[in-house]
């Protein structure tokens, strides 16, 4: 196992946790690394199915343990209703147990009447692996290959065999089972498309239409793959007060790991090809600006900016001291007119907060241009952006 560095601030907190993320991240190994007292595997179909008969087992249990002590209930999505009995023991004052609550699916969680412990609980996300958690010996070209899934990513070759069942598990074990939706063939079908179209401005129209699904549907389905932590939105830049440049309002759509996506395409078992690189890198580099936001408890405001002339800036991350203007090349070179984006940007945005200028590049060494924007390698961007 890698340290990773949720389970510092985890381990170090007197409060009890909520863990969510997506399947395969590693929740279940960083919650056992933690040495808990009790632990329950919901995900165990024979565990399941004795704690739904009986939801009374669980306190009776926990009353053997004693007051002290930390308890971990695996995939706590499946039996919300857990949730009250965790509450009742939290708010007794002759007890000290602590607990570590983990799940793969925020939908059920997001039910009004599922009770999310408030103010008795703290939320934590865990994504795929984060470059500072595997910087010694870094490998970009199986990154970008197999993604940061941490058993595929640090896992033999055999480990990549799991990449081509991940979407079917999905499919078979959350959507049929959960009931999410009963028609599989419009949904396998949207998956496909979301694979091909992660990276990419959201067109809702134009989904619906290459797949033959109404718009309404492609929009349930994309909000499914939210709820199921399998996607992520970037919204559009808004910019403050009046702007000259009419900016354009679509999301940007990525999925949860470039493996995954790679996965879905078919692509995986081999070295990514010379046309598929640049969108990887990108989705890749955003991917683990996104995780750093989160696990470092950043709270930046990511967002994309693209303007009905044509310019666009890969990512915008604003800060409390300003606003970081991210342009995205694979490469290892840079010209003036791969900065045109970014000068669009600073003018739009320059007149109310300081603009940082970035062109990150996939290797080579750091720049500056004479235009102030400057030139990082991923690396360094990544470890500017941690510090």
């Amino acid at each position: 196992m890698r340290d990773r560095l949720l389970r510092e601030r985890i381990s170090g907190s007197g409060k009890s946790v909520l863990l969510l993320g997506p399947r395969q991240v590693g929740k279940s190994t960083l919650c056992r690394s933690l040495g808990p007292d009790f632990l329950i595997d919901l995900a165990d179909e024979q565990l399941f199915l004795a704690y739904l008969r009986d939801p009374g087992r669980l306190k009776r249990e926990l009353a053997a343990v004693g007051s002290k002590g930390l308890v971990v209930i695996d995939e706590i999505q499946r039996i919300p209703s857990l949730l009250n009995t965790v509450q009742s023991i939290l708010d007794d004052p002759a007890n000290s147990l602590r607990f570590v609550l983990t799940g793969s699916s925020a939908r059920k969680l997001r039910r009004k009447e599922v009770n999310l412990l408030p103010g008795r609980i703290v939320l934590e996300q865990m994504d795929p692996l984060s470059y500072s958690e595997v910087a010694d010996g870094f490998e970009l070209e199986r990154a970008l290959q197999v993604g940061m899934l941490p058993g595929i990513y640090l896992g033999d070759d055999a480990a990549v065999d799991s990449l081509d069942s991940y979407a079917e598990v999905y499919l078979r074990e959350e959507i049929r089972a959960e009931a999410l939706t009963r028609n599989l063939g419009d949904y396998s079908r949207f998956l496909d498309v979301a694979a091909v179209l992660s990276g990419q401005w959201l067109n809702y129209s134009r989904i619906s239409s290459d797949i033959e699904i109404p718009k309404e549907t492609v929009r349930r389905f994309t909000s499914l793959l939210e709820d199921t932590l399998l996607m992520f939105r970037i919204p559009p830049f808004s910019p403050r007060g009046k702007v000259t440049r009419r900016i354009s309002q679509r999301d940007k759509i990525l999925l949860f790991d470039v493996g995954v996506r790679n996965a879905l395409l078919g692509i995986h078992r081999r070295p990514v090809s010379a046309d598929q690189r640049g969108a990887v890198f990108e989705q890749w580099f955003i991917l683990q600006v996104v995780y750093l936001n989160r696990i470092l408890r950043r709270g930046w405001r990511l967002s994309s900016y693209r303007t009905d002339g044509g310019a666009e800036v890969d990512l915008v991350v604003e800060r409390d001291e300003d606003i970081v203007a991210i342009e995205i090349k694979a490469g290892r070179n840079v010209s003036r007119s791969d900065t045109r984006g970014l000068a669009s940007f600073a003018e739009v945005v320059g007149r109310y907060k300081p603009v940082s200028k970035w062109v990150v590049i996939g290797g080579g060494r750091s720049q500056v241009f004479d235009n102030g924007v400057r030139i990082y390698p991923y690396q360094v961007a990544l470890d500017a952006l941690s510090g």
